[in-house]
């Protein structure tokens, strides 16, 4: 082997770390799926009822009766799907590392998609924050003393959320090195 060639089974360096990146990006799109599909499901089946005077009055919390929940459930929803069929073109870029124009529609995808989890992600949160808090300016008591449970899950399932926002900031930063290697 002289100067620079490679001889044939050899996978060039710049091709093994293209390889690499795709690899990375199909784990952390799967990693990112599971969160969101997480959040969606520990948001979705959040509800909790306490008894007033007798045990045939009741209030109950429900995640539906606040539309910025409903929100955060849908847009979560929509996330994973689109996370899980976005895995195709994931397989095909570790099989095809040099493929530029699907990688940079998925970057244009995949940054839509950002902005859809942060905004329902951002909603939940300033919903679950006056839960926590109220505000005393607009006579908005906090209500998770009393509804402890449902509190907690929603503020589990903002956790979620974050955390699939990051992975998916982490993957338009690997489709971008990705695209600056061809």
């Amino acid at each position: 082997m002289k100067g620079g060639s490679i001889e044939i089974g050899e996978v060039s360096p710049r091709k093994g770390m293209r390889r690499g990146l795709s690899i990375m990006d199909f784990i952390l799109r799967i990693m990112a799926a599971v969160a969101t599909l997480g959040s969606a499901v520990a948001m979705g089946t959040t509800e909790q009822s306490l008894p007033f005077a007798t045990s045939f009055i009741q209030f109950r919390a429900e995640y539906d009766d606040l539309p910025s929940f409903v929100f955060f459930v849908t847009a979560n929803s929509v996330v994973c799907g689109y996370l899980v069929l976005s895995l195709v073109l994931s397989v095909f870029h570790i099989v095809r590392s040099t493929a530029v124009k699907s990688r940079i529609l998925l970057i244009v995808l995949d940054m839509v998609m950002l902005g859809l989890l942060i905004a329902a992600a951002s909603a939940a949160t300033a919903i679950v924050y006056i839960a926590h808090y109220g505000n005393p300016k607009a006579n908005w008591f906090p209500v998770c003393q009393q509804f402890n449970d449902f509190c907690q899950n929603a503020s589990g399932s903002l956790i979620g959320s974050f955390a699939a926002a990051v992975l998916l900031m982490i993957i338009i930063l690997i489709s971008q090195v990705a695209i600056s290697r061809n």
